[in-house]
């Protein structure tokens, strides 16, 4: 099988103060709230056999984007960076020509679920902005909660040359009631950006939208992602489905070698090259990751 790649793992440093999330004192993050640099991960991705990685922006700041391009340039695993620009800012285009001449900027993430409008996305950006990336050849991470997917959904069609990916499969409820209204607009949203768009999904953050008791075993874990993951693959086919761990999120719910062991029980029934399309070769063709180094 081709070398895995992760292709949504975060790095930060809290000195620089922008992490609103993390620091907003939320208990729940305890565990997370230190630095994470590169050498904390590569024993982890070692053991898992993942020769590189995708680097996603965990701040909306420039500064956070200038973060990650410069632990990119000393840490060859590193081999692509979604980043941050204010894509509201007309100056954001002129921001991005200069980011885009560093070819390991692949795409950018504005923090959707965080956004308290859930039609920011097509009301506030500056078309001057997106007609840039486009232009520049770059791609769009899309953050989203189920209420985001019809929005979502329109955005793409009115943006076909842009390359979406959709981050941790749209974050279906899982740790809701089975009534919850979020279920529905999961399925619909999904499955239609799967039939009317060319929008990918990655398969990651998915453990940590369950509740502690979905998840206090892996096979209860698999038990509950299963029949999502199934419908992701009916929707998106081994083409457009693409493997990340978003760790260190990722170990609010589990160890990084449980994630790997889940996902492999997942993608068990598909064949060697299918896998091998999930684990890596797909996240090297949407972000243009180009051949490994020697």
């Amino acid at each position: 099988m081709s070398a895995r790649i992760d292709a949504h793992c975060h790095f930060w440093r809290l000195s620089r103060d922008d992490y609103g999330w993390l620091q907003s004192g939320d208990p729940t993050l305890a565990s997370i709230r230190r630095d994470f640099a590169p050498a904390d991960l590569r024993p982890l991705a070692a053991a898992a056999g993942i020769e590189r990685v995708v680097l996603v922006q965990a701040a909306p700041s420039d500064a956070e984007t200038d973060f990650m391009l410069a632990l990119a340039a000393d840490n060859a695993e590193i081999a692509g960076v979604v980043g941050w620009v204010d894509l509201a800012s007309p100056e954001a285009a002129k921001r991005l020509e200069t980011l885009a001449q560093n070819p390991t900027l692949k795409s950018v993430r504005p923090m959707l679920q965080d956004i308290a409008d859930p039609d920011w996305l097509l009301t506030a950006p500056d078309t001057g902005v997106l007609n840039a990336l486009d232009r520049l050849g770059l791609r769009f991470d899309a953050l989203v909660l189920p209420v985001h997917l019809d929005r979502l959904l329109r955005f793409a069609e009115r943006r076909p040359d842009l390359p979406i990916i959709i981050d941790h499969a749209g974050k279906p409820a899982l740790g809701a009631d089975a009534d919850d209204p979020r279920h529905a607009l999961w399925e619909e949203g999904m499955a239609r950006l799967a039939r009317e768009t060319d929008a990918v999904c990655k398969l990651s953050g998915l453990l940590t939208e369950m509740r502690s008791d979905q998840r206090q075993s892996e096979a209860a874990a698999l038990a509950v992602l299963r029949p999502i993951v199934d419908k992701l693959i009916g929707w998106f086919g081994p083409k457009r489905l693409i493997w990340g761990s978003d760790w260190p999120v990722l170990t609010l719910a589990a160890p990084h070698e449980g994630w790997v062991r889940i996902t492999d029980a997942l993608l068990d029934p598909l064949s060697p090259d299918e896998r091998a399309a999930i684990l890596g070769d797909n996240a090297v063709t949407f972000y243009g990751l180009g051949e490994a180094a020697a």
